[in-house]
């Protein structure tokens, strides 16, 4: 059969077949879901991590420092993430996605952004100046939100991936564009459901409400604390 045709066929299946939804009480993993549209739903919170000013790191260092300092980040981030319960679901260069259910899972998501905080600054940062004498700062983003999600099975036999349909997903990615100075950002339907110990230090708030106004002047929260690891 040509490709184009077989294209055409399994693009209309898509379209034209029924979902088989189901909710899900965990992350689900790959054998969870056929190639069908089959899907699980549920509630979570999505955290996404970036290295910020990439593009700026491949472009004026060695690529051998710039994998260093992309190792370093990612590699304390996952240790983080899921030290705070989270389920890692996909690395896409120099960032991270991960997804937290369960009944603290906004809790556990923003304390896992504030100690991946931490870590860039009292751990990534301290190594690359103890080893290398240049003029550079890891800097990064941490986006978070919190919504239903709809997870289905994409790609091909062989080369498949889960695609995460919902705010939550979207919303969490958008964040880290946004300015590093701040490096934690948050929803307003994450701040509002998170325990008193994620949102007060010593009776100060750790969080400044925004409005985010490149998204219809989305309620949204900023940090520059961190959380020590």
């Amino acid at each position: 059969m040509a490709l184009e045709e077989d294209l055409k066929q399994r693009v209309a299946k898509f379209f034209r077949d029924e979902w088989v939804t189901r909710k899900g009480q965990k992350v689900p993993e790959y054998s969870d879901l056929k190639f069908a549209n089959d899907a699980v739903e549920l509630q979570a919170t999505v955290l996404y991590a970036d290295l910020s000013e990439s593009t700026k790191l491949v472009n004026l260092f060695p690529a051998e420092f710039s994998a260093e300092v992309y190792k370093s980040y990612l590699h304390c981030a996952a240790q983080i993430i899921r030290a705070e319960g989270g389920a890692i679901t996909s690395y896409d260069g120099d960032r991270i996605m991960a997804v937290f259910i369960g009944k603290t899972k906004n809790t556990t998501a923003v304390r896992a952004g504030l100690k991946i905080n931490y870590a860039c600054k009292k751990i990534v940062n301290p190594a690359i100046k103890s080893q290398y004498n240049i003029d550079f700062q890891a800097k990064q983003t941490v986006g978070i939100d919190t919504s239903k999600l709809f997870v289905a099975r994409t790609g091909i036999r062989g080369s498949n991936d889960l695609v995460w349909v919902g705010r939550a997903a979207n919303y969490a990615a958008k964040l880290t564009e946004l300015d590093p100075s701040h490096p934690t950002w948050i929803t307003k339907s994450v701040y509002d459901r998170m325990l008193e110990g994620s949102k007060l230090s010593q009776g100060r708030n750790m969080w400044e409400s925004r409005v985010w106004k490149t998204m219809n002047n989305f309620s949204i929260y900023r940090s520059s604390w961190i959380w020590k690891v």
